[in-house]
């Protein structure tokens, strides 16, 4: 989107360091994004993601283990019923970190 008009404000030294205390808060280092965000919609929310940081960690992992499962079982015939066992404990990991994720950004008002 091109944004060609200006809007110009005056404010105070204490409205600056006010503004710029929120802006830190809210984790944005561009004024100008911060101050169109709260004219336009009043509100800037800023969102800890590490446990979908985690939860993507584990999904790697996870993925990266079924398909050296997969190529083992292809090349020898057989599985280990430890490997299956890990697995299934980290899948069990995997969904429990889901909905732990799932219900706090539910609980987001």
């Amino acid at each position: 989107m091109k944004r060609e008009k200006q809007l110009l404000i005056r404010i105070s030294d204490e409205d600056k360091e006010r503004i710029q205390a929120k802006m830190e808060e809210a984790g944005i280092l561009n004024m100008s994004a911060y101050v169109r965000k709260m004219a336009l919609d009043g509100i800037c929310v800023r969102l800890d993601l590490t446990d979908v940081r985690q939860l993507i960690v584990l999904l790697q992992r996870c993925s990266t283990n079924l398909n050296q499962y997969a190529k083992r079982a292809n090349e020898t015939g057989s599985v280990y019923a430890a490997d299956i066992e890990d697995l299934q404990s980290r899948l069990d990991e995997i969904w429990e970190l889901s909905r732990q994720s799932l219900a706090h950004l539910a609980s987001i008002r």
